[in-house]
């Protein structure tokens, strides 16, 4: 047997951990936790998440590959994701549906900016004006028409009620309470938007850590200790000020609009750019938080009865019934 020689280590022991791997898996367990909360309440199963994950990873890897090297190669799309190459051709060569849809500005944001930008669509203030749901000239019908896409002015109006964005008034009015729509509760409008919402965010932070210069903005402002009794009007006042900036940033994205023009063949490059402000809060676990279990709720205890014990309960005869047979 071979000595190895004074000061040589094993492969086990010359190893050194990878700390950057290894704080970037602890950061996608805090993703990816958040992840399956989601996938638990829509009901989606492991199976089809990691099947997902499989698949977006191939489609990722074959756009990077084909962005640096110029061309398409199964072989370094395996080599990126860890997958054999047949399951990488495999993936690739089903034409991906969702890979040509790009995110724009949701149908409901397009309607109340309109409401709140278009000089055809405020009052004598420079507010909002209250409009009649149904008419062809200044209505909310038309509004509708204008800006959501297609999407039928019953729905709209619906879906910016149900958010409480907008108010009905009598005599079939409506009323603007809101330009920045909040979609809340497990609805196709709102899955949508932790999609939306949480890919731009992940976008914007994994560009800063590769770029050198001019990083794209992102700033968080927290304190670990708040008052509990301070946080409603924390959040409030935070709520207020988020809103007075989306509303200054949305004019300024919409100063930055290209103008229409004639030819197309002049018409210059575009691109998608927003900016998000949420609010986030931690749960505080408390005595209050644990429901006890009632009546209506609590646990039954079951008890499994084979054919044979039924019978045997029903053999048996009562001492009863049995002293009136030896009368």
């Amino acid at each position: 047997m071979l000595q190895l020689q004074a000061g040589m280590r094993t492969p086990k022991e010359s190893r050194s951990p990878d700390p950057l791997k290894e704080t970037t898996m602890t950061a996608l367990e805090r993703v990816v936790d958040q992840l399956v909360y989601l996938m638990f309440d829509a009901g989606i199963t492991v199976r089809e998440f990691c099947q997902l994950v499989r698949e977006r990873a191939v489609r990722s890897a074959a756009t990077r590959v084909t962005r640096e090297s110029g061309r398409r190669s199964n072989s370094r799309v395996a080599i990126v994701t860890g997958l054999a190459r047949a399951e990488v051709a495999r993936i690739l060569n089903v034409e991906d549906v969702s890979s040509g849809a790009s995110p724009g500005q949701h149908p409901a944001r397009r309607v109340l900016a309109a409401w709140y930008d278009s000089r055809r669509f405020l009052g004598p203030n420079g507010d909002p004006a209250v409009l009649p749901i149904f008419g062809r000239r200044r209505s909310f019908e038309l509004l509708v028409a204008m800006h959501s896409g297609g999407i039928p002015v019953r729905a709209m109006l619906d879906q910016l009620a149900q958010i409480n964005a907008i108010e009905i008034l009598a005599g079939q009015r409506v009323k603007a309470k809101s330009r920045v729509p909040i979609f809340k509760g497990m609805t196709s409008t709102a899955i949508a938007n932790v999609g939306e919402r949480a890919g731009d965010l992940l976008g914007t932070l994994s560009s800063n850590l590769r770029a050198a210069t001019n990083p794209l903005f992102e700033e968080t402002a927290v304190l670990n200790d708040v008052d509990i009794a301070a946080v409603p009007l924390v959040r409030r006042q935070l709520a207020e000020q988020g809103a007075a900036f989306i509303d200054g940033a949305t004019s300024l994205l919409n100063r930055s609009r290209i103008k229409q023009r004639r030819s197309i063949l002049t018409r210059p490059a575009q691109c998608r750019v927003g900016v998000t402000v949420y609010y986030f809060q931690d749960a505080v676990a408390s005595d209050g938080d644990v429901v006890a279990p009632t009546d209506n709720n609590r646990r039954k205890n079951l008890q499994r009865r084979d054919s044979k014990s039924k019978m045997r309960h029903k053999k048996k005869p009562s001492g009863k019934s049995s002293r009136r047979s030896r009368k």
